[in-house]
């Protein structure tokens, strides 16, 4: 058996026992072959992308019950793979060509550029499923696939072309999100609101017929207003009741506009007359669908004003056509006012210009009715959210749902697969020859087709990905055996985007629930509390983690983290307390070694008869139960710190240092029992450890035993008898322990010496405390630093009592501290902390500080308030305690 190293370094295993795993087969789904199948998609990530703490947090936690359940004898499929990510990697290529100063996109043609694309996927795509492997991710490799494969290309041509037969999907002139500088159709994911200093400005639309007369409109827009087709004033308001049916004159364009009545227009917002553009604002769009105006597009793809505005704006940029707007109205004397106004512009994410609502012909999924079986199967409970709240977010989604643009401007994805005819006929099929061969039959001779240039937008694909990935729409066996997967772990932000077409997917074309869990998990952010982002210069790299504590560090904090429903507030303090975990029970190990605890094969954990060892078997069951209660709800923070009570606590602090008389005593019977426990206890802790720590406890369970049968990530989850728990043992060693506890208590603080060894006197002591004081008294004298321990007798004067039980300990410490000056001590300490729950409570009072300071500043304060409000009750309690001493 290989001797431990003095020290656990991270780096020089994780690459090791990773490659291990991956090569012996250790991740293939298909073992055990009688296993009941668990399966699980991962949320694959952008091509383009690198690990970032969401990833991190969202794979670790995958990861945890992917190993949980393998070690149940379940046959696991964690099915890995990558989106294709249109956008983010057609703008990657692009730039790397800017920079290398070659041809433009389009001066390359589509078929170069495409090429250009995958070469570039080929050689670089592969960074996110490196450092996947980095962190521990156990996911079969062998089956990895990507949205833009050719099988997946087929699923999403056969679900195209399907849903285009059942009359679901269709083309149609519709306001979408446009990014002027991508020249695309973006998803309101893609979209990110920025608060902007702006003006609202305030014009005067002439009543026709009654000179004098105006509506005032107030836009923060101006340039829309050459698209205007109509103003609302809402059918309550007796101001404009008169002027229903009339008409304005727009200025500067001179057409007449109709005034509608619509409960759109809020009497208590301005004038309370509303400009309506509906071909440039969304809720505008609605107005104009009620009242049949007309839809008018002043703008082109890249954002310059088109021919439908007057010559003097045509060909002007949306900026430069704003300043010329507002200088023309004021010219005009119709600007009543500008007001400065502080308000959220919408941005696409990846351009980085302000986006347009924009009418254009797109291609639309008619969401409505896929969103009804997907709003019945989580009603029914055949899909459930945890924590239970999200499908809240879920329904009210779902049950106001939009038709879904799937068409993007884009080079890059699956292209739509739909020809034109010369008249316009759409002819949609899953191959050209067939859309070639329909084009034939139509108009009875052989006809040239155009296909659509477009193609869709990637949440189509990844919406498939739960069955196309698994072979569909072949009926192969592993779309038999794994679908439908039984949990979806995943961020709250993509519960429309993702989620909800998963859904609605899997339902239509799989008639079954894709999952039948979506487990939310929060947000990771910095240990203030606030989001990450590269402005504030906040973001935390999780790969510098890893580098600098270990995966299972890292791991191990954002588990413990994983509170449901509560964001995370990751700081690099807790990652390097839990690199000392990893430290602390690798120094167990180590001790374990050195005094000849190994596990016996074959060892009955019912057998010991001391009560130590009668009482960490207990410990060991008890864990192992909460551990896996707290997994089978999702309760990755429960689970985590009881593993974390347990190994610090019962098993390092208090069961190693209990054994030590055994193991260094005359009784060879009572030695031999505790190292064979100790060391069963270790490996049952390396078991129970292993889906949250995977590389140190594989590396300890190679190195902790002449043989083992199997790699730890192959071995079986713990499974005990019952019976185990001993309440005798259990009431003996609770006894001690919180007789040491508190004896250390009162050193720390009355403020005494730790080297300071006090003298104790226990009175009223029953029979059982007297064997159990006897059982283990130089233990407690050497473990709470006592200079002696008398039974019974009068209690000293100048001494501290506690009580345990029906018993008083009292500590006489006059002798080794000045009770006068600990009393001032404590007394400045308190003065000090209420000052601070003062100033705390006066800022937490104060009602402009709660309504403009960030949430997370905030809680930040409340956070502060309760701990010096606790650290004051300690405080007080210690001056109270010493009081009684004299």
């Amino acid at each position: 058996m290989p001797i431990l190293e003095k020290t656990f370094r991270p780096d020089e295993v994780e690459a090791r026992h990773y490659e291990r795993w991956e090569s012996s087969g250790a991740f293939v789904c298909g073992t055990p072959a009688d296993g009941k199948p668990y399966s699980i998609v991962i949320p694959p990530p952008n091509v383009t992308g690198s690990l970032h703490m969401g990833h991190a947090l969202n794979n670790t936690l995958q990861d945890i019950l992917v190993r949980f359940e393998r070690m149940r004898g379940r046959d696991v499929l964690w099915q890995p793979g990558t989106d294709h990510a249109g956008i983010a990697t057609q703008m990657v290529v692009e730039r790397q060509l800017a920079e290398q100063g070659n041809v433009s996109r389009r001066e390359m043609g589509r078929d170069a550029f495409i090429e250009r694309v995958w070469a570039w996927k080929d050689e670089s795509g592969g960074t996110i499923t490196r450092q996947l492997r980095r962190l521990g991710a156990s996911c079969d490799w062998s089956r990895e696939r990507f949205t833009m494969d050719e099988g997946l290309s087929k699923a999403v041509l056969t679900v195209f072309v399907r849903l285009y037969k059942e009359g679901l999907v269709y083309k149609d002139k519709r306001l979408v999100n446009w990014d002027p500088k991508l020249e695309t159709a973006i998803s309101d994911l893609e979209v990110e609101q920025r608060e902007t200093k702006g003006h609202l400005w305030y014009f005067k639309y002439p009543v026709e017929g009654q000179p004098g007369r105006f509506l005032t409109v107030a836009t923060t827009r101006p340039e829309t207003m050459l698209g205007d087709t109509a103003v609302a004033v809402n059918p309550e308001d007796e101001r404009y009741r008169d002027l229903v049916g009339k008409h304005c004159i727009l200025p500067l364009v001179g057409r007449r506009i109709p005034i509608v009545a619509d409960a759109y227009a809020d009497p208590e917002q301005g004038s309370g007359a509303v400009k309506i553009t509906p071909a440039h604002d969304f809720n505008d769009f609605e107005v104009g669908k009620r009242h049949g105006l007309p839809m008018i597009n002043i703008l082109d793809v890249s954002g310059r004003l088109n021919d439908e505005v007057p010559e003097a704006y045509r060909g002007l940029d949306r900026f430069e056509a704003r300043k010329r707007v507002v200088a023309d109205i004021e010219a005009a004397g119709l600007l009543e006012k500008i007001d400065d106004h502080l308000h959220t512009v919408p941005y696409g994410d990846r351009g980085g210009v302000p986006i347009e609502p924009y009418l254009t012909d797109q291609w639309f999924v008619n969401a409505a009715v896929l969103a009804e079986p997907a709003i019945r199967a989580v009603e029914e409970g055949r899909t459930r959210f945890v924590p239970e709240n999200w499908s809240k977010t879920y329904f009210e989604w779902m049950r106001n749902i939009q038709p879904w643009c799937v068409s993007r401007q884009l080079w890059w994805g699956h292209q739509i697969p739909a020809w034109y005819g010369p008249d316009g006929e759409i002819f949609v099929a899953m191959s050209e020859a067939e859309a070639q061969a329909a084009a034939d039959r139509h108009y009875g001779k052989r006809t040239d087709l155009v296909r659509d240039p477009d193609v869709l937008d990637t949440w189509f694909s990844s919406g498939l990905w739960p069955f196309s990935t698994l072979g569909w729409p072949d009926e192969t066996p592993e779309l038999a055996r794994y679908y439908p997967t039984d949990v979806l772990v995943t961020g709250f932000d993509i519960i429309f985007f993702w989620v909800a077409r998963m859904m609605m997917m899997g339902l239509h074309f799989m008639d079954d629930a894709p999952f039948h869990t979506v487990y939310v998990h929060a947000l990771v952010r910095d240990e203030k509390g606030q989001k990450m982002s590269k402005s504030k210069g906040n973001v935390i790299d999780p790969l510098d983690l890893i580098g600098k504590y270990g995966a299972d560090a890292l791991r191990f904090t954002l588990s413990s983290l994983a509170a449901p429903g509560r964001d995370i507030r990751l700081a690099e303090s807790r990652v390097e307390g839990s690199r000392n975990f990893a430290t602390k029970l690798w120094n167990a190990a180590r001790f374990c070694e050195m005094n000849g605890c190994v596990s016996l094969p074959g060892f009955d954990p019912a057998s010991p008869k001391e009560p130590v060892n009668r009482w960490i078997v207990g410990e060991v069951a008890r864990c192992a139960a909460a551990v896996t209660g707290r997994l089978e709800a999702y309760r990755f923070n429960e689970a985590s710190q009881a593993l974390y009570q347990f190994v610090w606590g019962a098993y390092c602090d208090w069961y190693l240092e209990f054994c030590k008389p055994f193991l260094m005593g005359g009784d060879a019977a009572a030695k031999a029992e505790t190292q064979a426990t100790a060391g069963w206890a270790l490996d049952q802790i390396l078991l129970l450890l292993h889906p949250f720590m995977p590389f140190v406890t594989e590396e300890l369970w190679g190195n902790t035993a002449e043989s083992r049968p199997a790699m730890l990530i192959r071995s079986p989850w713990p499974s005990y008898a019952p019976g185990l728990i001993d309440a005798g043992a259990d009431r003996q060693m609770d006894w001690a322990v919180r007789l040491i506890t508190g004896v250390r208590s009162v050193r720390s603080e009355m403020n005494v010496p730790p080297a300071a060894e006090i003298p104790m006197v226990i009175t009223g002591l029953g029979a059982e405390g007297k064997a159990w004081l006897a059982a283990h008294e130089t233990l407690i004298r050497r473990l709470a630093r006592l200079k002696d321990i008398r039974v019974g007798g009068e209690i000293p004067k100048g001494a501290v009592q506690l009580v345990l039980d029906e018993a008083t300990v009292a500590l006489p410490i006059a002798e080794v501290i000045d009770i006068a000056q600990e009393k001032q001590r404590l007394q400045k300490e308190i003065a000090k902390t209420e000052g601070e729950i003062q100033k705390l409570q006066k800022k937490l009072s104060n009602q402009q500080f709660l309504a403009k300071a960030p949430e997370a500043v905030v809680d930040e304060q409340r956070e502060r308030l309760a701990e010096e409000e606790s650290a004051r009750a300690k405080l007080d309690a210690a001056l109270k305690r010493l009081s009684a001493v004299g």
